[in-house]
């Protein structure tokens, strides 16, 4: 009951328009180009039942500015004025998610309506920590006061798919046709507040095409520092989005030239300075570019897993020129390079031991004699790992026979697998069942040992 009437108490208080503020463009559909029917029925219908309501109710962000720019948006969130107990009441199907911000999902049919309230504007009151970077952000607000403190101008674009209008706070239509990106407000405080939004400028221009201002890219570099400060968590999140944005390559290259890597991967600077890694993460990357665009599935542990690969690699070599064993020493490498990442980004437990599965498996790849190439093509990871061998292959780290082999002996049917054994090899193989039927003990177990892999350093 009293969290009802707080709510309702501010609600009133920041519906009350605040004089002097800055005044939006409406700018008509035949300008913005966008068309009804381009919107979703699912964000028309919750944009009406909210307006009927009498509340103000747009969609808003990255899909109004995909929809201009002639991108297909993948999602569409609305913004209202109304606070999450009263866009809750409106619809059956909604459920109120979030502790420190919440925001409604609602549901309309098979599709889910992500719809918040419109923040307040940051000020003096808004705590901070000592750089800057702000730690507490779950104040309501007017419209204006939403527009202000979204990033670039291009994301403060609110579209009423019922007057079919497009409330322009900062010019952002003009900045989408000038193809340039623009930060709203001063640069260097907007990137205190969340020094995320450099990697989310990097990310978006490369997505879009778009030519990031000056007065916006020019003090990246500077403050790069300040990427530090961010939780590994958000970290995370950003660098998984920016990998699977369709256009990683692209963003890559845009980071090291801000950059910007040093703070996001740790060894990402290390991989790019040497050719063969280069090329190796950079084939990766073109690989995951093309299944984004042809809307296949990307796993986030095969994107990790090459980024470090060749990390993994130069400190395995490390560990076996110091007379470890190779199996051991392989793990011990996979954990180094994984703790120095848990540093800068919570790549969750089971990301993590995917990817360790996957580097694990490639040294049973050069096993291929007796049983050891049946056994492996019935892992659970077997594709995923022979994708990854493939890009070795193509990136010259190993010989494309190898993958070719196994390319071929997962295709062929059994009769044809045991054909491709090497014939010195078969014989071994009747000499051990041939021990197996005298009861020897040193064949009741097969030892894996991977054979050395080679490496760029």
């Amino acid at each position: 009951m009293i969290r009802k009437l707080f709510h309702h108490t501010i609600a009133k208080v920041f519906r009350r328009s605040k004089p002097g503020r800055h005044q939006p463009a409406t700018i008509a559909a035949a300008r913005h180009g966008i068309r009804r029917e381009q919107v979703s029925s699912g964000a028309r219908r919750t944009c009406e039942a909210l307006q009927k309501a009498g509340h103000q109710a747009y969609i808003v962000g990255g899909a109004v500015r995909d929809l201009i720019a002639g991108i297909l948006p993948k999602d569409f969130d609305i913004a209202t004025n109304a606070t999450p107990d009263e866009v809750r009441h409106i619809f059956r199907r909604s459920r109120i998610i979030g502790r420190r911000f919440q925001i409604v999902h609602v549901m309309q049919g098979a599709e889910t309506l992500e719809v918040s309230t419109f923040r307040a504007a940051h000020d003096e009151d808004t705590l901070k920590d000592e750089h800057g970077r702000v730690l507490r952000d779950n104040v309501w607000g007017s419209i204006e006061d939403d527009a202000a403190r979204r990033d670039f101008t291009f994301n403060a674009l609110y579209y009423d798919p019922v007057r079919e209008t497009v409330l322009d706070y900062h010019n952002g239509v003009d900045d989408i046709k000038c193809k340039t990106l623009r930060m709203i407000g001063t640069p260097r405080d907007r990137y205190r507040e969340d020094p995320v939004r450099m990697l989310r400028a990097i990310r978006l221009a490369a997505k879009l095409g778009f030519t990031i201002d000056p007065g916006t890219s020019d003090p990246i570099p500077t403050m790069a520092n300040l990427i530090e400060n961010v939780p590994a968590a958000r970290l995370f999140d950003e660098m998984l989005k920016l990998l699977i944005s369709g256009h990683a390559v692209e963003c890559v290259k845009r980071l090291r030239d801000a950059g910007l890597h040093h703070g996001l991967l740790p060894l990402l600077d290390v991989i790019l300075e040497q050719p063969l890694g280069e090329r190796f993460v950079m084939l990766a990357l073109r690989s995951t570019d093309d299944r984004v665009r042809a809307n296949l599935p990307c796993s986030p542990s095969f994107l990790f897993a090459t980024l470090l690969w060749h990390e993994v690699l130069s400190n395995w070599e490390i560990r076996k020129k110091a007379d470890e064993l190779p199996t051991p020493a392989l793990y011990l490498a996979m954990d180094s390079v994984l703790d120095q990442q848990a540093e800068k980004l919570a790549i969750t437990r089971r990301i993590a031991a995917d990817i360790k599965e996957l580097w694990a498996l490639q040294p049973r790849f050069e096993k291929r004699t007796g049983r050891h190439p049946f056994r492996l093509v019935e892992q659970l990871r077997f594709r995923a790992a022979w994708d990854f061998l493939v890009l070795r292959a193509e990136s010259g780290e190993i010989k494309q026979e190898l993958a070719d082999w196994w390319k071929q002996f997962q295709e062929s049917d059994p009769q044809h697998r045991e054909a491709l054994l090497q014939p010195e090899d078969t014989k071994k193989r009747r000499r051990s069942r041939s021990s197996r039927g005298r009861g020897h003990p040193s064949e009741t177990t097969t030892e894996i040992v991977p054979c050395r892999v080679l490496s760029s350093h």
